[in-house]
């Protein structure tokens, strides 16, 4: 009985090491599939929001942006890997494709931290109005295919 259990044990470890392994080898989406924001907003509705609401919808956008627009030219939406771009995928294009993201993660990290102890001394108007900017911008994303 305890042979059987440490069998089915190994067994089920085995698995998961393939199946992760698997993963790590599979391309990546170019655009991360958090680069979403929950909704827009308008002006009246942001105007009637605690600043610290703002803040979070305001680095909400900073993140979807940055993780968006330095790569408009090969795709507008989050999910499409470099294969279903017809780019091949080989171990050079993962490694820069890893080291993109590490360094978008790093950047974000700093940013937000110092959004967060900076922004609150920002002009509550200045934050509705850098929030409205932003999310024009995104909206502006859905357009983009119509400037080819």
């Amino acid at each position: 009985m305890k042979g059987k259990i440490i069998f089915l044990g190994l067994c089920m470890f085995f698995t998961s090491q393939v199946i992760l392994s698997q993963n790590r080898n599979a391309p990546q989406s170019i655009i991360s599939t958090t680069a979403v924001i929950r909704g827009y907003h308008t002006q009246d509705e942001l105007r009637g929001m605690q600043k610290g609401e703002l803040l979070e919808l305001y680095i909400e956008r900073i993140k979807v942006l940055t993780k968006t627009l330095p790569f408009i030219a090969l795709a507008t939406k989050p999910g499409l890997t470099m294969i279903d771009l017809g780019i091949p995928f080989d171990g050079d294009k993962k490694k820069l494709q890893d080291g993109q993201a590490e360094a978008t993660e790093a950047y974000l990290t700093s940013t937000i931290e110092y959004q967060r102890r900076i922004i609150p001394y920002a002009d509550t108007e200045n934050l509705v109005a850098g929030i409205l900017f932003y999310e024009s911008t995104i909206k502006s994303l859905h357009l983009f295919n119509e400037y080819k």
